[in-house]
């Protein structure tokens, strides 16, 4: 049988949290098995109450909730192992498939041109440096280098702030070291205890109007074509035979794939996700997704 670990409910922890209700009852509609999670008792350390309702030796599951920093996604892996446990995305590909530094490198040929620098971790001992130091206009300046003149675009390794264009995500120009220090200082602001991994310089790209399409793989192949949850009325129809083939060898077994229309003509992946925390937008029908999960069996582990 296989198992789907969805958040609960933060009010009442015997349901699923009501973002993902639907979602749950689709998976048991298909034939699935569903388990909660304390999602705030994971983000703050406390594994015991976060797994207090995960039965002991129930086999592999499928994390399906909202995002989780690659460190705690790391101790939640152990913790299920202890219990006899495992998750079918293992720690290494959770990281893989949800930060830009993970991807990058499969999908350089797709996606806008990018570089990044890491951060410290609050309590690390990583040598990383602190977000102060990162957005200083001559380390910004040596890291925006390589992307030359031209406009860029601000982020971290996971999200970018797209709601605040102008004042913490779109630079007109790198060169303009005073601009791109005010820019990158502001998101590292805003961000602040959620900023993740470190700081990202992508060069920009223009895009025409018509939203995003969200591509959903499992195993290498897409399952479900969706909107962007962002703009769920607009639903393109991406080319994905170039994206397929990135995605095989990313080698995650159920990642998703932001594309957009570049304005010459040119579909080019805009962000790669882990499928477990990737949003489905409201309305769309799951199953074909879920039956294919379910499909993988319960014999799999990552």
């Amino acid at each position: 049988m296989t198992r789907f670990l969805f958040c609960c409910d933060p009010l009442r922890s015997t349901r699923p949290d009501a973002q993902f209700a639907g979602e749950a009852e689709t998976v048991r509609e298909c034939g699935g098995r569903v388990a909660l999670l304390d999602h705030d008792a994971l983000l703050a350390g406390d594994l015991g109450a976060a797994l207090a309702r995960v039965e002991r030796g129930s086999g592999p599951y499928w994390y399906r909730g909202w995002m989780i920093p690659a460190s705690r996604y790391e101790e939640l892996e152990r913790a299920l192992t202890a219990r006899g446990c495992s998750l079918m995305t293992d720690a290494s590909a959770y990281r893989r498939a949800h930060e830009l530094p993970g991807w990058y490198g499969v999908f350089a040929g797709l996606t806008p041109r990018s570089v990044w620098r890491p951060v410290a971790v609050s309590g690390s001992a990583s040598g990383d440096e602190a977000p102060a130091a990162l957005t200083a206009s001559v380390v910004l300046a040596a890291l925006a280098e390589p992307l030359g003149a031209g406009p860029g675009i601000v982020k971290d390794f996971v999200k970018s702030r797209k709601h605040e264009w102008h004042e913490a995500c779109y630079v007109p120009e790198l060169t303009d070291r005073a601009h791109l220090a005010s820019v990158a200082g502001r998101f590292c602001e805003l961000q602040g205890d959620s900023l993740a991994g470190g700081l990202v310089l992508r060069a920009y790209e223009p895009f025409v109007p018509g939203g995003e399409a969200r591509v959903w793989w499992v195993d290498g192949e897409p399952v479900l074509v969706t909107a962007h949850p962002d703009t769920p009325d607009r639903l393109p129809s991406p080319a994905l035979d170039p994206v397929r083939d990135a995605v095989k060898q990313l080698g995650c077994h159920w990642v998703t794939t932001d594309l957009a229309l570049r304005d010459d003509g040119v579909w080019r992946v805009v962000e790669v996700g882990d499928g477990q925390v990737s949003g489905l937008p409201a309305g769309v029908d799951a199953a074909p997704l879920f039956t294919a999960l379910i499909g993988e069996g319960p014999g799999r582990s990552a």
